[in-house]
Order: C-alpha cells, then structure tokens, then sequence
C-alpha cells in the first residue's frame, strides 16, 4: 500500500482542503490548534482564492479555508521550499483575510479573528526546539496583549523527531501523518483508531487516484526535488561568492559578510530558479506571489 505525499500541495488540498474532508480538517485544527480538545464542532470549506477590494492589491492563493467557532476564519498553508520573503507572504496572507471581510461602509465591529495555521517542511524559526509556534499582537516590553484578532500559528516538521511508537496525542499523530505518511507501506494501528486519521489515509492511497490525478502529484513531486536542488546549489554558489568579496575585507570582517552575502544572494538564485521552473506552469502574478520576485523581472525571464 502506497500513500500520497500530504506535503505537497495538491495532495495537502486534496486531504484537507475538499467538502467532503469536513470531519478531516475539524480533527486536524482541534488537534493542531486547541491540543486535541472537541472546541471545533463544525466548520464550512471557503473557496481558498483571496480576491482584493482595493485595486492594485496583490491576489493571494491558499492551500485550505475554512470558518470555524466563533465564525472565525483559518486559512491554512502547506510550505515546502524556504523561498525569499515567505514570512512576509504569511503576515500579508492574514492580515488580507481579515479586511477582506467587510463591504465597502460596513462597521469594523463585524471583523471577526483570522488564524493563519502555515506548516513548513523547513525550519522557519532557526535556534528554537518548539515545533508549534503561536503569534499575535503585544505590548513589547510588558507583553500585555493588543488583540488576538489576527493570529499567526506554525508547524515546522523537521523539528518534530518522535518516532512511531513514541505517539500519544491526537496532536502526535497529525503531526507525523504529515510528515511520514508517504513512507508508510500500510496505516500504523494506533493512528488508525482515530477515524478521521483513517479517512485521511483512505484519501492519501495513491492506488485511489486517478492517472490524470497521478500525473500532477508526479510533476509536483518533480518540481520540489529538482528545486531544493536548485536551492542547494544556489546556496553553494552564493556562499562561495559571498566568501570571495568578504575575504578581500579582512578575514574575521570578511567570513562574516560572505556568510551574510551568501545568503543573500544564494535566495535570489534560487527564487530564480523556482520561478524559470514555473513559467509554462503559472501565470506572473502566482510565480511573483510564490517566489518574491517582481512581476517585471518575472517577465525578464521570460
């Protein structure tokens, strides 16, 4: 038995992200966002296009959203590649699904909270050891809070390293369906008497697809390994050019500055490289949103 990658994103919406995927997505935020307690007894599937009401404002595409309890708003993203200017993609992602709420001259009283849940297959937050991390608005030096109206909650896998065995909480267990699903050869008995963990591996059969379904989740799959290559050797090029202009300042001086130029330089080559893969795929404004990059030097690399 074979099961979909839920990392990529056609598989992650094909999971989460469809109407018949209701009690899924509820077990899933319960788990995720509330500690597996039942504090989600419902919710309704939006369409995940973010459409702007003020002209000249970037569209935005995500992976799933939904309303919950409280008529509040999750809108979910699955993230594979580090690309430049993710973190601002995140904030800008919700603080759109919160104004987009209201009509021209409605009453601001009418917002209602927006949590933005991104999981990442990367390390977002580098030096720390928590695998979910929660965002909102605070005071900076007392930390009392401003609102809670937008909040920001990350799920970074690689810092998850329990072992099959090792699951206990409905958290636990979503956790590493997310992340090791697709090396599985059959469903582990003790995340299978979860019934929407069930369902969710029902869904992930890959013998359950269809060939066109087969064909996209190939090319996706294609897509992220030939560019977290292209990253890799773009980080390796911008670290060596990086090194090369820092030497010329100083040895302890020049280390420093072609670590940091590296970097640099080596998210623009692979925001590059992610873009030219995407050009017969996307339209501008999608490779711009997904890559930083300016809709003209998009078009430069055309």
């Amino acid at each position: 038995m074979t099961f979909i990658n839920p990392k990529t994103d056609f598989a992650f919406k094909k999971i989460f992200g469809s109407k018949k995927s209701k009690d899924i997505l509820i077990s899933f935020l319960n788990a995720i966002l509330y500690e597996g307690q039942n504090t989600i007894l419902d919710l309704e599937v939006l369409d995940p296009y973010q459409a702007p009401r003020i002209q000249g404002i970037k569209d935005s595409y995500l992976d799933v959203k939904a309303t919950i309890t409280d008529n509040k708003t999750v809108i979910i993203e699955m993230q594979v590649l580090n690309v430049l200017g993710f973190e601002k993609r995140v904030l800008y992602n919700a603080a759109k699904a919160f104004s987009i709420q209201l009509s021209t001259g409605e009453d601001y009283t009418l917002l209602n909270p927006v949590i933005a849940l991104t999981i990442t297959d990367f390390e977002m937050f580098e030096g720390g050891s928590k695998v979910i991390s929660r965002y909102r608005l605070k005071e900076k030096d007392d930390l009392t809070d401003y609102s809670d109206d937008i909040e920001l909650v990350f799920v970074e896998l690689p810092k998850f390293n329990k072992k099959l065995e090792e699951l206990e909480t409905l958290t636990d267990k979503w956790i590493y369906f997310l992340k090791s699903a697709n090396q599985l050869k059959s469903v582990p008995e003790s995340m299978d008497e979860v019934p929407a963990i069930h369902q969710a591996f029902e869904i992930a059969r890959q013998s359950r697809l269809s060939r066109r379904e087969l064909e996209l989740l190939e090319k996706r799959e294609m897509f992220l390994h030939d560019n977290r290559n292209a990253i890799l050797k773009a980080e390796q090029m911008g670290m060596k050019r990086g090194m090369e202009k820092g030497m010329k300042k100083g040895m302890e001086k020049g280390i420093e500055k072609g670590i940091e130029l590296g970097r640099e330089e080596g998210r623009k080559q692979q925001a590059i490289a992610i873009a030219r893969s995407l050009l017969d795929v996307l339209d501008i404004e999608t490779i711009s949103q997904k890559t930083g990059l300016s809709p003209t030097e998009i078009q430069q690399l055309r």
